[in-house]
């Protein structure tokens, strides 16, 4: 497989992965298709969307209006190492997705469930705005993937590569500085703080345009049909970020306006 067609930010889509995926490839004779990888991420997304359900309900059902229900936590903190660990799993043994992107895709939608329970806490409405705005920027960067309005060039994937890991570095210096009790004008709900958010969003959503890219490249390469599951992982990795910064966004815009 060229490099071309295994450049990109998602720390999914490592380049390591996708050349064991080629060797995988002399073994066996069945390979990967863009419509099967659509497929498996839809059915990843949905599993996603009903452990999110289910931890919402467990927060948000026998709760007092404005408060969360403390049996839900145990569910949420589950997930999140849940998703961790079996995301690790997923991304140094690719052959294992079609059993750990499922679950992975369980354990995450237990965390957002119980996350998106409290931001709906704080910020009433602000949760189904977030899904709304997250599937409309899906549908339209696919469509504009679809058409070739957008060109994935070599340029292009430089830039969104370096934007993502400058994002991460100012995560992880801010969460340092976090440590030590100073407050980071970039994470609050001061223009720049909004500012900040707005790019992120931005970042995260070209990510997306990649991930098109890559999926669609390496079937056209002939991976092998495991990847499938695999690059709906990876999908799925992004589209929960986005979700979370859009999130973030919606809720330090109501901040500024009450």
């Amino acid at each position: 497989m060229s490099t071309v067609a295994m450049r990109t930010s998602n720390p999914a889509f490592s380049e390591s992965i996708f050349r064991q995926a080629s060797q995988d490839l002399t073994q066996s004779s069945s390979v990967m298709t863009v419509q099967g990888a659509a497929i498996k991420s839809m059915f990843l997304v949905g599993i996603a969307v009903v452990t999110a359900g289910f931890t919402w309900t467990q927060a948000l059902g026998s709760a007092a209006q404005g408060t969360i229900n403390a049996a839900a936590f145990p569910y949420v903190i589950g997930g999140a190492l849940g998703g961790l660990v079996l995301g690790l799993i997923t991304c140094f043994a690719p052959k294992a997705s079609p059993i750990t992107a499922p679950l992975y895709a369980a354990a995450e939608g237990l965390f957002l469930g119980g996350i998106s329970a409290v931001f709906e806490t704080f910020y009433s409405g602000v949760v189904l705005q977030a899904v709304g705005l997250t599937v409309g920027t899906l549908v339209m960067l696919l469509a504009v993937y679809a058409t070739g309005l957008v060109q994935v060039t070599q340029d292009f994937k430089a830039g969104v590569i370096a934007a993502t890991g400058g994002v991460c570095l100012v995560y992880l210096i801010g969460f340092i500085l976090s440590l030590f009790g100073m407050h980071v004008p970039l994470f609050g709900s001061s223009l720049i703080g909004i500012g900040f958010s707005v790019v992120v969003v931005i970042i995260a959503s070209l990510n997306l345009v990649l991930d098109f890219d890559l999926i669609s490249r390496n079937a056209q390469l002939g991976a092998p049909k495991y990847m499938e599951w695999y690059c709906g992982y990876a999908l799925l990795v992004t589209l929960v970020w986005l979700y979370l910064e859009i999130l973030k966004l919606l809720a330090k815009l109501a901040d500024r306006r009450s």
